[in-house]
């Protein structure tokens, strides 16, 4: 199969659409782009040079002296700004809480997508994102929109945090995601939504492994 310009995973936080892009990636021996880490390398830069997330004019101003660059290791995606490698502190809540707010303004939407569009059609990756479909390769054929209930999502960043010993609060989870829900679906430029031609994946009550294998039978199907 010919993937040319890339394939597009677009859904919310948490329903499984890194995991399943990495998988496929792997099984089709194409590159994997996490374009969410490049947003929230993003947001820990300005977070670090004391920038309001909201200000879109410093923002810029940051933008046009910040050198972002993604660096594959054998472990994976690296993210390094001015040169540091950042990806360790790209996983802390505060910084996606920030990846979300700083990804409303255009300046940083076209600068990034930018980059992953030229990261796609050269290497015909695989790309996760709120709207890889819709707005970064929208001549893709290859979108697939991948979700699952908030609770549902709750539930498996509960899980996630008590396997590292924590005693989340599922309550606030599920508040937080349904609030980054609405702030992705909702900001005036590139908003997250399913394009028109994606391959709904609703992993509510799938397996990984059977999300996976739907992805595979779609793409072989198209």
């Amino acid at each position: 199969m010919n993937f040319t310009n890339g394939i597009a995973l677009d859904g919310p936080a948490g329903a499984g659409k890194s995991t399943i892009a990495k998988i496929i990636a792997k099984r089709l021996g194409l590159p994997y782009l996490d374009t969410g880490a490049m947003y929230r390398a993003m947001a820990l830069c300005a977070l670090s040079e004391g920038v309001s997330l909201t200000d879109a004019e410093k923002v810029d101003e940051l933008l046009n002296r910040t050198d972002i660059r993604v660096l594959y290791e054998a472990d994976g995606q690296h993210m390094l700004i001015n040169g540091t490698d950042v990806t360790g502190r790209l996983r802390e809540e505060e910084i996606g809480k920030g990846a979300s707010l700083i990804s409303k303004l255009r300046c940083v939407r076209d600068k990034l997508a930018g980059m992953q569009r030229q990261i796609a059609h050269e290497t015909h990756a695989v790309l996760d994102g709120r709207e890889i479909g819709t707005f970064v390769i929208p001549e893709t054929p290859y979108k697939f929109f991948v979700t699952a209930t908030a609770e549902e999502r709750a539930m498996r960043r509960v899980r996630q945090l008590e396997e590292k010993g924590e005693k989340p609060d599922y309550e606030l989870i599920l508040k937080d995601i349904i609030a980054r829900d609405y702030q992705d679906s909702h900001r005036d430029y590139a908003p997250l939504k399913q394009a028109e031609d994606a391959v709904l994946i609703d992993t509510t009550h799938m397996t990984i492994d059977e999300a996976v294998e739907t992805v595979l039978q779609a793409l072989e199907a198209r």
